[in-house]
């Protein structure tokens, strides 16, 4: 295809993609230097290959709390060093080893790093696109809506603009589930496949559910195809075969440098990272109803944006907002559900909601898993779920368009304001904002549901130059004043 044919096909996309690219070098530039998650530690990583110092060795000192307190609370202030924070030496070394040219080309630039990362996320970016068009290839509506809202959620943006492997690890295991998805229709090799999952094992070890989705991607194609269990265990050679021999090299040097079991450096990481908040100790403290509502709503906040060293929190109204959304979106989605199990659906489209929902299924457990024992309520750590995150939210609302439900879902919003005012008025007095921001979407819903599709389409347009403004806003809004030294 020549580039006039690609742009006619894609332009909503390339505008999404473009849009993303400028404001997330905003944020490169404009975030002020380590007020990233982990971004020091990271970043010592990345001068300790290109140094010539080799791969990191996490010893005792390579995490220290009160330290890393002090520099949180004062900002990172210039005199105080970031180099003792080493704890990210137990991380796989892809992302890292790739970023070293960068580093050496640019001097060490923080900001040349985090650009190098906002390109990985890019790519990234792409793959959600394509995810989607290879879901519901003849409604590329479908893909613009809900890759566009993945790619702009001001989080996934701040993440994405800073020295981290997140980037690296999402773009390479949203790839391997483009590439699952072409497999079980035939059409993408599984010694591919098995090459992509490996470079996924070398990246990060938030990626490794990789490993039982490939188990998951033959069953599906064998039940499919009734095929033999000779050809299945053909299969999985081809598939496990790459991934854990790109996987063994690092795990064999972990071995090596900590001792057996720890392939993957995480016993060494533990014992040295001490001092890091414990689930146990936080509920003795609020109790466990108190901590659920703690965990829920941090983690919810910090999806969409709670920036910083999760110190940057915005305004309750913002919340409020994404809140209605989200739950419009959750009640949408599960109603697609219910109509899809009702009336059924083609094998391609089954076949990759299994995929996708099992891939976001086991990203939950992983990080309910890590939660049992540390207290790390980031929503960032639920970003490999965004690709199914993204087609329920798009689905969601197609189905909320449709003019019953949305005429129905508009007299619930209205009981809802009914419920929220009376239960206001019994207590602080009345919350305007949710209020109104309800009556909104209860005039707004069976509008759009009665108007063309041209309307929509602006309507989707709208929605998503208002998630860049909302970008913007967290910016220069929050981060930069709240942050800047």
């Amino acid at each position: 295809m020549t580039i006039r044919e690609v742009w006619k096909v894609n332009w909503p996309a390339i505008l999404v993609l473009i849009a993303y690219l400028l404001v997330g070098t905003l944020y490169a530039i404009y975030t002020p230097l380590w007020q990233a998650p982990d971004e020091p530690a990271h970043y010592n990583y990345v001068r300790s290959l290109a140094a010539g110092g080799g791969f990191p060795v996490m010893q005792p000192g390579d995490y220290d709390q009160a330290y890393l307190s002090r520099l949180t609370t004062e900002g990172f202030p210039p005199e105080l060093s970031i180099e003792p924070l080493a704890y990210e030496g137990h991380q796989p070394p892809l992302y890292y080893v790739l970023a070293v040219p960068c580093y050496w080309l640019f001097q060490g630039s923080v900001r040349a790093l985090r650009l190098f990362s906002l390109m990985i996320g890019g790519v990234g970016v792409v793959v959600i696109f394509a995810i989607l068009r290879e879901v519901r290839p003849t409604e590329p509506g479908i893909a613009w809506f809900g890759g566009g809202l993945v790619a702009l959620i001001p989080q996934y943006l701040s993440i994405m603009a800073s020295v981290n492997n997140d980037a690296m690890v999402l773009a390479l295991f949203w790839l391997w589930l483009w590439l699952a998805l072409r497999y079980l229709r035939g059409q993408a090799s599984p010694w591919v496949l098995g090459g992509v999952a490996g470079a996924v094992l070398l990246t990060k070890a938030t990626g490794y559910h990789v490993l039982p989705l490939m188990l998951l991607i033959v069953y599906l194609r064998y039940r499919r195809t009734g095929m033999s269990w000779g050809w299945m265990a053909r299969q999985l050679v081809a598939l496990l075969l790459p991934a854990l021999l790109l996987g063994g090299v690092w795990w064999i040097r972990n071995v090596t440098v900590y001792g057996w079991p720890d392939v993957m450096g995480l016993q060494r990481h533990d014992l040295v990272v001490q001092g890091q908040l414990r689930t146990s100790e936080l509920i003795a403290e609020l109790g466990m109803a108190g901590f659920l509502r703690s965990a829920s709503w941090t983690t919810f906040r910090s999806f969409w944006g709670q920036f910083g060293w999760m110190g940057v929190v915005l305004d309750l109204r913002i919340y409020q907002g994404l809140l209605i959304f989200s739950t419009l979106s959750f009640a949408g989605a599960l109603w697609r559900l219910v109509d899809l199990v009702q009336r059924g659906t083609d094998v391609r489209q089954r076949d990759a909601l299994i995929l996708l929902g099992s891939a976001a299924l086991i990203t939950v457990t992983m990080y309910v898993g890590y939660n049992v024992v540390y207290v790390q309520h980031q929503g960032r750590y639920l970003f490999s779920a965004l690709p199914f995150v993204g087609l329920a939210i798009a689905l969601g609302w197609q189905q909320l368009l449709h003019r019953e439900l949305a005429v129905g879902m508009s007299f619930v919003l209205l009981l809802a304001i009914v419920v929220v005012g009376v239960w206001g008025l019994l207590s602080d007095g009345p919350p305007l904002w949710p209020m109104a921001m309800m009556g909104g979407a209860a005039v707004g819903l069976p509008v759009l549901a009665y108007a063309s599709m041209r309307w929509r389409a602006v309507a989707i347009a709208g929605a998503l130059v208002g998630m860049v403004a909302l970008d913007l806003w967290c910016l220069f809004g929050f981060i930069v004043p709240m942050l800047a030294s």
